[in-house]
């Protein structure tokens, strides 16, 4: 179906924004069921993203954001769900009553891929940002402990501290445990250059991987975290069980058609 005047706008907005494969996904599953409306990404630096939202706000528009904005979105919205409270971060928002409302569907993502790679605790989670959030409310409700590192060992103290108020069963900066499942919440990965999040001596008795980047053929830490023999499993999985729980807050009464979104992801990634 070709977008008209009257089609719905649903947009991403992020920074980089062009690796995300949210257009492919939601397009996919808005043609598969008929519906009049087209998903596009929009790159957005810090200084536009006030004037973003209260543009989407005033044209209802809804939508999905990305690195690095989740926290800032999440401060500029008058109306949050609970758990997006909770967290300080929003990927998912849409409009009610003349206002956007802002959710973190990005814990639900974090638990299908988690279930996906038989993660068990400890977790070691690399990252302090919007992303990073949605694994510590994960954590929080599998009641697993939280080991925190970051390239700051002041950002990593004062994440565990933030985990710990959230309710998480334990949390604190890495303290060198063995651990049960690793979780890659940093851009590291979007480059075939970038170096690895975690180094391969620390993965020694780790038993799951979980990148959140996605890339074709999958990340090259998944891949190394693979040849390991851990059970390991790329931001695609995360992707599709986010984007599926969004589209049914996009266009509600609707199932959102989960196979039509994987295979779209799939396509895209040459896999």
């Amino acid at each position: 179906m070709r977008p008209t005047a009257n089609s719905r706008l649903l947009v991403v907005i992020g920074d980089p924004v062009n690796h995300s494969l949210s257009p492919n996904m939601h397009n996919a599953a808005i043609a598969a069921l008929g519906l009049d409306a087209v998903y596009l990404a929009i790159r957005a630096d810090h200084g536009a993203v006030p004037h973003m939202v209260q543009a989407f706000e005033a044209a209802g528009i809804s939508g999905n954001v990305t690195l690095p904005h989740k926290t800032e979105v999440a401060r500029l919205l008058i109306r949050l769900t609970a758990l997006a409270k909770d967290l300080g971060a929003v990927n998912t928002f849409w409009p009610e009553g003349g206002r956007l409302i802002g959710d973190n569907t990005d814990v639900h993502g974090v638990l299908g891929a988690i279930d996906h790679v038989e993660g068990d605790g400890p977790w070691l989670l690399v990252g302090t940002g919007g992303s990073a959030r949605a694994v510590a409310a994960a954590a929080r409700e599998r009641e697993v402990p939280l080991l925190i590192r970051s390239r700051r060992a002041d950002r990593a103290r004062d994440f565990a501290a933030w985990a710990r108020e959230l309710g998480v069963t334990e949390s604190q900066p890495d303290d060198g445990r063995s651990l049960g499942t690793v979780i890659n919440a940093t851009p590291l990965g979007l480059k075939p250059s970038d170096a690895m999040p975690v180094a391969p001596e620390r993965l020694d008795g780790c038993h799951a991987a979980l990148d959140l980047v996605y890339a074709p053929g999958e990340t090259k830490w998944i891949r190394a975290c693979r040849s390991r023999g851990m059970r390991s499993a790329d931001g695609r999985i995360m992707l599709v069980g986010q984007g599926t729980r969004a589209f049914e807050h996009f266009f509600p009464g609707t199932v959102a058609p989960r196979d039509v979104m994987a295979a779209a992801v799939e396509r895209a990634l040459g896999s």
